[in-house]
């Protein structure tokens, strides 16, 4: 059976030790370790793009990613995120996803895969940008309430984006009614998230501290985000929303940091695997598919971010100062972006892949310059602080 076959268990181990490879390559040459995963997977396609283990895992890491997402996001803080966040969002679902589908049909790109390129454009990546914050120092500057706003915003449309594309690529002609169930799903699934958050997981904090060995904790809590995410894809929907809700849940009980000590080194370990996989996923044909359209699309979705973040910031109450930081540092796209891409066949897979590469590379850098363009624009803010230390005499 097993024969002069590559055995999964082999390749999956050599996948990760790659993975360790690249992640301490990356600390040393300060560079995105999502793109170095992505491109790993692109080097080992022939020889692991049918590895079981590997998508596996890479499908456990997206699932605890998104379920620690939303471990941060109680359903009374993310009302009262929505009620600002709205207008900025909205503005940002019309420029980033919007208008790239509109520039995808005018090079003569099909309704479908349009909207598919216009999703994979539309999203900043969740954990390249709050690493970055947390890196760089940022988390306490003004405007990272809005930046941390909006990709939450994001991150409850992308998953619905994903939910209609699947419903919409499963072949058949997608009607009225079709679209009618999948919202009907996607609410019904929501409301059961909150109703479970608030009966049978009220007492769940209490629970966790009554378990004194770790060990087998990780079985419970990983248990209920697959299952969750499960239930989602059983009901023709994305297993990353119900991963979300599922956090959402739990966002409820008390002592949250528990859950995130126990869960956070599992998706350490799986989440790069995710980016691998997509990355053996891409196969190159002859050469990078519809190479104008890349162009005017990486610049557009440059642009559409530094919109946003300019206007929606005023919108949230920044000063043009911060939106113009925050839009500086909403322009890498990733993890969102892959799995949308996943979704593509094709051409459309392999110019997805391009376009997240380039972009979250430029995103990255744009991050790392905002505060000093934003200096360059705006003159060096004043230091007011150092006054307020000294005593009155």
């Amino acid at each position: 059976m097993m024969g002069h076959d590559f055995p999964s268990l082999l390749g999956a181990g050599l996948i990760l030790l790659f993975i360790f490879y690249l992640g301490y390559l990356s600390l040393k040459i300060k560079f995105p370790n999502v793109i170095l995963y992505i491109l790993l997977g692109i080097v080992l396609a022939d020889v692991v793009s049918d590895n079981e283990l590997l998508h596996f895992a890479s499908e456990i890491g997206i699932v605890l990613l998104f379920f620690l997402l939303g471990l941060e996001f109680s359903v009374k803080r993310l009302g009262g995120i929505a009620k600002k966040i709205w207008p900025a969002g909205f503005l940002d679902v019309f420029l980033s996803m919007g208008v790239a589908m509109v520039l995808s049909m005018g090079f003569g790109i099909d309704l479908f895969n349009a909207f598919l390129i216009g999703a994979v454009t539309y999203a900043t990546s969740s954990s390249i940008t709050a690493k970055l914050l947390d890196d760089k120092g940022r988390m306490a500057n003004t405007e990272t309430e809005f930046i941390l706003a909006l990709l939450i915003f994001e991150d409850l449309i992308a998953p619905i984006a994903i939910a209609v594309l699947i419903g919409i690529s499963s072949g058949d002609s997608f009607t009225v009614i079709d679209s009618l169930v999948l919202v009907g799903k996607i609410i019904g699934l929501t409301v059961g998230a909150i109703l479970l958050g608030k009966t049978l997981f009220k007492r769940f904090g209490d629970f966790l501290e009554k378990i004194d060995d770790e060990d087998f904790k990780i079985s419970l809590l990983v248990g209920i985000a697959l299952s969750y995410g499960g239930l989602a894809l059983y009901l023709g929907l994305s297993e990353v929303l119900g991963a979300f809700l599922a956090g959402m849940m739990l966002a409820e009980i008390g002592n949250i940091e528990r859950v995130q000590q126990t869960l956070v080194p599992v998706r350490e370990l799986l989440l790069p695997t995710f980016f691998v996989y997509f990355g053996t996923s891409i196969e190159f044909g002859d050469g990078i598919p519809f190479p104008l359209l890349l162009v005017v699309l990486v610049l557009w979705s440059v642009t559409a971010k530094v919109v946003v973040g300019i206007l929606g910031g005023r919108m949230f109450g920044l000063s043009k100062r911060s939106s113009l930081r925050a839009g500086l540092s909403l322009c890498a796209r990733g993890e969102f972006s892959v799995v949308i891409a996943t979704i593509a066949s094709g051409s459309i897979k392999i110019f997805s892949g391009i376009y997240i590469v380039i972009a979250a590379f430029l995103g990255m850098t744009l991050f790392e310059f905002a505060p000093g363009i934003t200096n360059r624009i705006y003159g060096k803010p004043q230091k007011k602080k150092k006054n307020l230390k000294v005593p009155g005499n």
